[in-house]
């Protein structure tokens, strides 16, 4: 257990706190803790996007960052934990088709950092999964920092469809709709494009292949 599940405990439960000493201890270990391919809604909503300026956030190991510098994006990937972001240098500098310098890492808690205001071509979030407040505050901030033209892509777990053993994110208050997040784009600034539920298979660290699906939401911000 974790330093910050230790601090956080009430009505005989543990209950942890997902604060940067948790991504730290996480991100520490040795080897990654994912992959490093890119999620397959990245791959498939921004694949046919020209590339630009892409702000990755909550980039992790550096998955997505990477595959979008591979297709020639400048990107800036942003995560609470320097630990990640360590780990994800390391992997650009290892892959061959990937210029290290056109990608920026940046160390910030996503819950109190914003984007420069319509700043990039491209705003990606997977999987930032936060309490309410936190989503009110970020995802508009989020959304402010695309440029006319540009693109957001918002994807999350589906309450739904998670497997069992999905920790955190079985907690509905951590987790967002295709409404909710449609609902924070005016009509009159964005064009949604893409507001769906989608189902995709996904192999556990056991092995097994576990039937799931992710909330996606890609809008584009209206040039008027």
């Amino acid at each position: 257990m974790s330093e910050s599940e230790q601090r956080h405990q009430h009505d005989g439960h543990r209950h942890p706190v997902y604060d940067r000493d948790y991504w730290e201890d996480r991100y520490g270990q040795p080897g990654r803790a994912w992959s490093g391919r890119p999620n397959a809604a990245l791959v498939a909503e921004a694949a046919p996007l020209a590339p630009g300026r892409a702000l990755d956030v909550g980039s992790g190991e550096g998955g997505d960052a990477l595959w979008l510098v591979s297709r020639g994006w400048q990107v800036t990937g942003v995560d609470i934990s320097q630990n990640a972001l360590d780990k994800a240098a390391a992997l650009a500098r290892e892959r061959e088709d990937v210029d290290p310098a056109l990608v920026t890492w940046q160390q910030a808690d996503l819950t109190r950092w914003s984007p420069t205001r319509a700043s990039f071509d491209l705003v990606t979030a997977h999987f930032m999964h936060l309490p309410l407040a936190d989503r009110e505050r970020l995802f508009p901030a989020l959304a402010d920092g695309v440029a006319p033209g540009g693109t957001l892509l918002v994807v999350g777990h589906d309450a739904d469809a998670l497997p069992l053993g999905a920790g955190k994110h079985g907690d509905p208050g951590m987790l967002f709709t295709v409404d909710e997040m449609v609902g924070r784009l005016s009509p009159d600034a964005w064009q949604v494009e893409v507001a769906e539920v989608r189902p995709r298979d996904m192999t556990g660290p056991d092995g097994e292949v576990r039937h799931v699906a992710d909330v996606i939401v890609r809008a584009t911000r209206r040039a008027g």
